[in-house]
């Protein structure tokens, strides 16, 4: 029969305890840290901060577009070579890790999805992304991709607080994780309303809630590079512009000086 030596279990029983102690205050510390950074009421303010000037981030939201995203949703005015060459991947790696099987580098990028298929499952068409940033901003398309939340309600299992009813399904569940959203009673001018208070989180996905963040703002910047490809180029332009015009008005004033010196 085993015995236990009682001054080593009041030691084990102790160690425990403290053990305990130290999870639940890790469990807090974590929960604290993800209120902060994304998981409190305030997801309208969320910021996508991204930077179209990064290429490595590019570089990494071109891939996840094309592996998360680009099934169902096109980029018909990008080609897969003019990504090539605007984010420094070098040609073999392009047909190599971007380009399909069945595709060419020079070939456009759009889905592979039926238009008839995609209407039957979704009930509509998924829309091209060529502009959505144009369209939409940088911000809301962040909010939208860190705001899914699981409701047995809706046909997809999940919703979304950005695009409420959204037809989209949670197809990055796996990384993100699944989280239920809370949502509180307030008084609206003598109306009961029910307002989105914060989310808790289900399932743990494969990513950390930092992890994922980037991940998100990387799919934005891609897109946001692809709405306007050119608008680093523009940007920096933009300054030599700038500097010619004032250089130009310093010319200027000076002639103008000269012209109007005997003019009393």
């Amino acid at each position: 029969m085993l015995t236990l030596n009682p001054l080593k279990n009041s030691s084990w029983r102790a160690a425990l305890a403290l053990l305990l102690a130290a999870s639940v205050a890790s469990a807090a510390a974590v929960a604290q840290e993800s209120s902060q950074k994304g998981f409190g009421s305030d997801w309208q303010s969320w910021k996508a901060d991204n930077s179209v000037s990064d290429v490595a981030s590019l570089q990494r939201g071109a891939r996840d577009f094309l592996n998360y995203c680009n099934a169902c949703h096109s980029l018909k005015y990008i080609r897969y070579s003019r990504i090539g060459e605007d984010l420094k991947i070098p040609s073999s790696l392009v047909q190599q890790f971007l380009v399909p099987p069945d595709k060419k580098a020079t070939d456009y990028i759009v889905s592979s999805m039926p238009q008839e298929e995609a209407v039957n499952w979704f009930g509509k068409d998924p829309p091209d992304l060529s502009l959505i940033v144009e369209q939409l901003g940088t911000d809301y398309i962040y909010q939208y991709l860190t705001t899914f939340y699981v409701d047995p309600s809706r046909p997809t299992g999940t919703n979304n607080l950005a695009l409420a009813t959204t037809a989209m399904p949670d197809v990055v569940s796996q990384l993100e994780g699944l989280k239920r959203a809370v949502f509180k009673t307030v008084d609206m001018n003598g109306t009961k309303e029910q307002v989105f208070d914060h989310f808790e989180p289900v399932v743990p996905g494969s990513l950390t809630r930092e992890q994922y963040d980037d991940f998100a703002r990387d799919i934005v910047n891609f897109l946001d590079y692809a709405s306007e490809p050119v608008q680093v180029h523009r940007h920096s332009l933009g300054v030599w512009v700038v500097l010619f015009l004032l250089v130009f008005t310093w010319l200027a004033w000076m002639l103008k000086k000269e012209y109007w010196k005997d003019v009393h």
